[in-house]
């Protein structure tokens, strides 16, 4: 995905609906995994070793900006300044290590609202023999100054008014495995992490020479931040990092998370996922999830569920962990 001259300024009036992406190729190996390890700091041994699918397999969310990111394949990515504010994933097979994956996607919606251009990417990644892998839908507003949008905060709640709570009972003992018959209320443990300037760099392709918010401190500042910003889909990968540990393998075939995105975070900064259980239904277990700072404001919240009936027991460094 490398941004030429010829391609389109990533402005918000030059959307088309639809606008499609893709095919794009490549291969999940060796040196994708151990960057995307080394930017999340999620070493788990399923991804280096055996696993209940036969062998290593990628992270579920390695994929995230080769999602993400396939409006590159049409528009500069330097001068994409968008702010991610939604993100719905589903996952329906774990890639394999040294499989071929396509990325194809489109821009499916736009719209405005209260002064803001906004747009809708749907992409999915499926493996050289057909089957899908993972579905995303992201929602951005495009084309904006960053330091007029963060730090003023986002409803928590859906577009049919469902809203989450962020509560757990204090009651009931932490749980760090998906089980039926948890009670509503139940606290799910997560990990604390902060991400690094190398991390960042790393996960938002510095290296293939893309320079924004998250990767340059000069376009931060230009934006009117004082610092770079933590990129959403990374916040992602730290709660997917939890739920991978909670429900194991159900994750990989049957995961769903929504959030939303509701204040920043910035370099150095330390985040903590919490999940309360909210009960099951049609056989499956779901959870409100947020993550915190340390002052307790919160910069993501939503909801993820997997079907108990894929859930095993995952090797220890699976589980949440700082």
């Amino acid at each position: 995905m490398k941004t030429t001259s010829t391609k389109k300024e990533a402005r918000f009036e030059l959307v088309e609906i639809p606008e499609r992406f893709g095919p794009v190729e490549f291969v999940v190996d060796e040196a994708k995994t151990l960057s995307y390890a080394f930017a999340q700091g999620d070493h788990g041994s399923w991804y280096f070793g055996d696993s209940p699918f036969g062998g290593p397999v990628g992270h579920p969310l390695i994929l995230a900006n080769d999602l993400l990111f396939l409006f590159y394949e049409g528009y500069d990515g330097n001068t994409a300044q968008g702010l991610h504010t939604h993100e719905r994933l589903r996952f329906h097979s774990p890639v394999h290590r040294g499989e071929q994956v396509t990325v194809t996607g489109a821009y499916t919606e736009k719209y405005e609202r209260r002064g803001h251009g906004y747009v809708v990417l749907d992409a999915e990644a499926r493996a050289g023999d057909g089957r899908l892998l993972v579905e995303h839908s992201g929602r951005e507003i495009m084309r904006t100054v960053a330091g007029e949008v963060v730090g003023g905060g986002r409803s928590g709640g859906s577009s049919s008014g469902r809203r989450v709570h962020g509560e757990a009972r204090a009651d009931l003992p932490v749980t760090h495995r998906a089980a039926p018959g948890l009670q509503a209320g139940t606290p799910v443990a997560g990990p604390r992490r902060a991400f690094s300037q190398d991390q960042m760099m790393v996960f938002s392709w510095a290296g293939r020479g893309f320079a924004n918010v998250h990767t340059s401190r000069e376009r931060a500042a230009a934006s009117g931040l004082d610092r770079t910003i933590v990129q959403a889909q990374q916040q992602t990968g730290l709660i997917v990092q939890a739920m991978t540990g909670f429900f194991g393998a159900s994750w990989f075939t049957s995961g769903e998370l929504d959030l939303r995105f509701v204040h920043p975070a910035f370099v150095d900064e330390a985040l903590t996922v919490h999940g309360a259980v909210v009960g099951e239904r049609d056989g499956r277990l779901e959870l409100e999830v947020w993550t915190t700072k340390d002052d307790g404001v919160r910069t993501a919240i939503g909801w993820a569920s997997a079907e108990l009936a894929g859930i095993t027991e995952g090797p220890a460094d699976l589980l949440a962990r700082g």
